[in-house]
């Protein structure tokens, strides 16, 4: 899937006249196993521009990083391109696919689908983001 500013046969590389991947004004770029962030304080928060390039999963590249069994952060925004799957331990799978928000629990593994970059804009309070958004501590079902 192509978009503006694309070179034909680009499909897993966004090309550098993308706005959704050039540096974003007054932002710190993290590069941590293959994953760019660019990170903006705002107020008591912090807005992210997050870029998981197609084929990356978390237990694969990084768990052996953090530490962890799964990802333990939550993760709210708006995914603007791309298409991802989260999967929980007991084995609930949610998909993703652009434009669409994200509510993500903590304790999940997640991976990019597809042979395109998945970008998420992406609110936090750091360690406190699941109180601040009132989200549960881990994945629960729905009551019905």
């Amino acid at each position: 899937m192509g978009g503006a500013g694309m070179v034909p046969g680009e499909d897993s590389v966004m090309a550098a006249s993308d706005s959704l991947s050039a540096p974003v004004k007054g932002a710190e770029r993290r590069d941590v196993a293959g994953v760019v962030m660019d990170i903006a304080r705002v107020g008591s928060g912090r807005v992210k521009r997050v870029v998981y390039q197609p084929g990356f999963r978390w237990s694969r590249d990084m768990k052996p990083i953090v530490g962890t069994e799964l990802c333990m952060h939550a993760h709210v925004g708006f995914l603007v391109r791309g298409h991802i799957e989260i999967r929980y331990a007991d084995g609930c799978t949610v998909e993703f696919i652009a434009p669409q928000p994200v509510e993500i629990e903590p304790g999940h593994d997640g991976s990019v689908v597809g042979n395109e970059a998945a970008v998420l804009i992406e609110f936090d309070f750091e360690g406190e983001t699941v109180e601040r958004f009132g989200l549960p501590e881990t994945h629960q079902h729905a009551q019905g």
